[in-house]
């Protein structure tokens, strides 16, 4: 596709989103051909927004994950300034197909980290993490049937990124803890419904954070300082309903709530 049609495969799905509609899929002129061009139909979606983005998401982190949406591995998204909502703050939950709340470990940056030839090592990138939050993501999808339409559809919708909630800034011995067998707990109205650990997360949150710097840097994009990272949901995605109050209790490092109305 040129840049004329991969603004307009972008327009085509920011219209349902902003319409609170759904679509079987692409049209056949707007399908990205690879990767590549799905992260540049992405990329596009930075033309709807008031301010360049705040971070990125990483979709489909669990083997579980990636069986469901029928891909063999993660993608990225851009999470958009319009699309937070404060900790503690409210979710309309409108028309949301996917209705789910997911308890994710997230990093903000201390620098730049540009594309380069070289991959980035871990502890390139844990170097340049200026903190650790507690995180839920709220996803969603403008396709019916997202679970059938391939990496590269998920990709130009942004890798299904709808809205996400951000906590506070967890201590900074985060640094001192295996964050692979640490436990998280998903509460619904006060009671623990789902248990998960950072594991389920490419195996430790912190190789899926590393998977994203080069997964930017591949495509040519940079990852920022000041930006977030939410690496995918470490426990079993929690279905939602009107009158549910979320919450992400992860113990020492802190906690993060949301109310869907």
């Amino acid at each position: 596709m040129d840049t004329e049609k991969q603004r307009a495969a972008c327009a085509f799905l920011y219209k349902h989103w902003q319409d609170g509609t759904r679509t079987d899929g692409l049209p056949p002129d707007f399908l990205p051909a690879d990767r590549a061009e799905a992260y540049r139909v992405q990329a596009c979606i930075e033309d709807y927004s008031v301010r360049s983005p705040v971070g990125w998401k990483i979709a489909a982190t669990s083997k579980a994950g990636q069986v469901h949406i029928g891909v063999d591995g993660p993608m990225a998204g851009r999470l958009l300034a319009e699309r937070v909502i404060p900790d503690g703050g409210t979710l309309v939950l409108g028309n949301n197909l996917m209705k789910v709340a997911e308890m994710e470990f997230a990093f903000r940056m201390g620098k730049d980290l540009p594309p380069r030839g070289t991959p980035y090592t871990q502890a390139e990138v844990l170097d340049a993490v200026s903190a650790l939050h507690p995180a839920i993501e709220l996803p969603d999808s403008r396709y019916r049937h997202f679970e059938k339409v391939g990496d590269r559809q998920l990709i130009a919708d942004n890798a299904c990124a709808h809205y996400f909630v951000l906590g506070a800034a967890a201590p900074e011995n985060w640094r001192t803890l295996d964050l692979a067998q640490y436990k998280v707990l998903g509460l619904r109205n006060g009671t623990v419904a789902e248990t998960g650990f950072g594991a389920n997360v490419l195996g430790d949150p912190r190789i899926a954070l590393t998977w994203l710097v080069n997964e930017l840097s591949q495509f040519g994009y940079p990852l920022k300082k000041d930006q977030v990272v939410i690496t995918g949901t470490c426990v079993k995605p929690m279905p939602i309903a009107v009158g549910d109050r979320m919450e992400g209790d992860f113990g020492q490092l802190g906690g993060v709530a949301v109310q869907i109305a």
